[in-house]
């Protein structure tokens, strides 16, 4: 996208630029001056008087131009509330495309009509066999993340003719949204998501008359399942509507129960607490570590019970630990931007680990968002000579932003534009509309699933640590959100050189640390092959590891953990690229745990074993406030 079409984010007014690193600074009010605007020259007349120089308003508002356009703001903003945030707009146009496209295709149109000539065919010639012979080989399979229709009650006549037209009627809708000339690639996997969603949602599995295993239960229970559903209904409508957690997450408590590795709280600002491990071993790497969890999370997914903490494993392999806890924002953050993030968050932890630690690196570690947050910071420290990070590693984490998966399919002008006339409104992005996005994205196991197991089959699914995490949500602040939206998904200023911090641009080829990345094989949120672009763009050894698992789960996966494997492989600095579908196919797997991989990484970057440090340095202003998990993890 060219740079001059790039709509600009609003300055923030009321707030002094702070240079790097000085996060003692505070954002002083500034007043705001006008210049006078010089006058036009009027031309002498002959036969009149000498004209006079008139001074004449600059960029002069019309009469209610803020009034109106404060009306479309709200407007939208509660319209935004009824749609999910989804633009009406923007799926109209797509809508429009895809179809106007489709119309000028004459050709296409043929093959489409074929394409459902000859599925009806197949469907007819499999109902006349299988009414026979039941173990007629069905004539379409679900693709094989699809489990809705793996029960042995789905291959019994008629659910099986039922289940198998629409998985061929799934497949011709796939080939009506794709490969039509002159529709874009973007507006291709657009239109295929929400026909994708549309059949989702009126699956024959979603439904009591046309899911056999429903209907079975039914019958088993003489109606009980139906009645315990409706209680299950009833019941996640009370939380919701009250703001409590879902059933099941209270047996999972911060600080009791999950988020209970022993530490104190040794620094806090507007905007973080800074906590400390304790340590667990009579002598420790001098090296700490400090992890910068996103904050559209609640940190403890990186400390979650005791069998599965990263926090405890890497102080129990004698790691001095350190983490940001953000602080959950209401509407009068609504200001706070990327920067401040960086400033109050990113370089004010390393000055505070610093002076705890002093005269010793930091092995800087990012997960999601926060480790973007983070390579953000580290190419503004490079540029500026900083040299206080002993290494980088990032989970989960994009850089570049060219292919982000199926998140950027929320990410255009229009979906942006009403997702912040929104967030103005309200001064954040809600969680619960934030996870209605990613629900989107795996809409089978994460909404339509779960409905029929707790609704109509009235089971309960069982709440474990994971899940009571994931169920405790986080806002982001308008402007930031704005930021992240356009700055990084919209424009790929990152990885274009164009990010500014402090108003010049930064660069991530200025990075000379060693960087440690993983990816999980099934992220939806940051696919992996997005995550492997980090091996381009730093000047230095990039370590990459590829895991099992999702975006969460593959990385909460301690050692001992089922099913759990991992490939791993260094690229020098100066090395040929390797593209991610060969260095997958080259790289060995190795069973296992990918934290037992990543310590060794971290171990032979760090000096000989020292004598712990003190839990804070009070003498420095940083004496320990409070016990871990803190307070600002504990705010709704």
């Amino acid at each position: 996208m060219s740079t001059n079409n790039r709509k600009p984010v609003r300055q923030r007014s009321g707030r002094a630029v702070v240079a790097a690193g000085s996060h003692k600074a505070a954002a002083a009010p500034v007043q705001s001056k006008v210049a006078a605007s010089r006058a036009p020259t009027i031309p002498d007349v002959p036969g009149l008087a000498p004209a006079t120089s008139a001074a004449v308003p600059f960029d002069r508002p019309l009469p209610g131009q803020f009034a109106t356009r404060t009306m479309d703001r709200a407007f939208k903003a509660n319209l935004a509330r009824l749609t999910g945030g989804l633009s009406p707009a923007g799926l109209a146009a797509l809508c429009f495309d895809w179809y106007s496209h489709l119309a000028l295709s004459p050709g296409k149109q043929v093959e489409l009509v074929e394409k459902a000539s000859r599925k009806l065919a197949r469907l007819a010639l499999y109902a006349g066999h299988s009414a026979g012979h039941p173990e007629t080989r069905c004539c379409i399979e679900p693709l094989p993340q699809d489990r809705r229709f793996a029960g042995e009650a789905w291959q019994q006549w008629p659910y099986n003719l039922i289940y198998q037209s629409f998985l061929l009627m799934q497949q011709w809708w796939h080939n009506a949204t794709t490969d039509i000339d002159g529709l874009s690639e973007q507006d291709e996997r657009e239109m295929s998501f929400v026909v994708r969603q549309l059949l989702d949602r009126y699956a024959p599995s979603n439904f009591i008359a046309t899911n056999p295993e429903i209907l079975k239960t039914t019958l088993e229970k003489g109606g009980m399942n139906l009645f315990e559903g409706a209680q299950n209904l009833f019941e996640d409508w009370q939380n919701a509507v009250a703001g409590k957690k879902p059933a099941g997450a209270d047996a999972f408590q911060v600080g009791r129960d999950i988020a209970v590795t022993p530490g104190k709280v040794v620094y806090r600002n507007h905007l973080i607490e800074l906590i400390q491990y304790a340590p667990t071993t009579d002598k420790v790497h001098p090296e700490p570590v400090l992890i910068v969890p996103a904050w559209i999370m609640k940190y403890y997914v990186l400390d979650l019970s005791p069998a599965n903490s990263l926090v405890r494993y890497l102080v129990a392999q004698g790691h001095t630990v350190f983490m940001i806890s953000w602080r959950n924002p209401a509407s009068e953050d609504r200001e706070l931007g990327m920067d401040d993030y960086r400033r109050l968050g990113v370089m004010d932890a390393i000055d505070a680990v610093s002076a705890i630690v002093p005269g010793q690196k930091v092995h800087a570690t990012g997960y999601c968002l926060g480790g973007t947050l983070l390579s953000i910071a580290a190419a503004a420290m490079a540029r500026e000579g900083d040299d206080r990070l002993a290494t980088i590693s990032t989970l989960a984490t994009q850089v570049d932003f060219t292919e982000a998966g199926e998140l950027t399919l929320f990410v255009r002008e229009s979906e942006v534009s009403f997702l912040e006339n929104m967030m103005w409104d309200q001064g954040y992005l809600d969680g619960n509309q934030m996870a209605g996005a990613f629900q989107i994205l795996r809409s089978n196991d994460l909404i339509w699933s779960r409905l029929v197991h707790e609704y109509l089959l009235g089971e309960r699914q069982g709440m474990n640590d994971l899940m009571a995490w994931n169920a405790d949500l986080t806002r982001m602040p308008y402007r930031m959100h704005s930021e992240y939206l356009r700055g990084l998904f919209l424009d790929n200023d990152l990885a274009s050189g164009r990010f500014m911090v402090d108003g010049r641009p930064i660069n991530l080829a200025d990075i000379r640390t060693p960087i440690f990345a993983v990816g999980t094989v099934k992220d939806h949120v940051a696919p992996w092959r997005s995550v492997y672009k980090i091996t381009v763009h730093p000047a230095t050894d990039v370590t990459f590891l590829l895991t099992s698992g999702g975006h969460n789960a593959g990385i909460v996966s301690e050692p001992g953990h089922p099913h759990r494997s991992y490939q791993v492989a260094t690229k020098h600095a100066g090395d040929k690229y390797v593209a991610p579908e060969a260095w997958q196919a080259m790289v060995p797997r190795r069973e296992g745990s990918w934290w037992t991989a990543w310590q060794p990484w971290l171990a032979g970057h760090s000096g000989g074993l020292t004598a712990p440090p003190a839990m804070g340095a009070p003498d420095k202003g940083l004496p320990p406030l409070c016990d871990a998990p803190g307070t600002y993890v504990l705010q709704d």
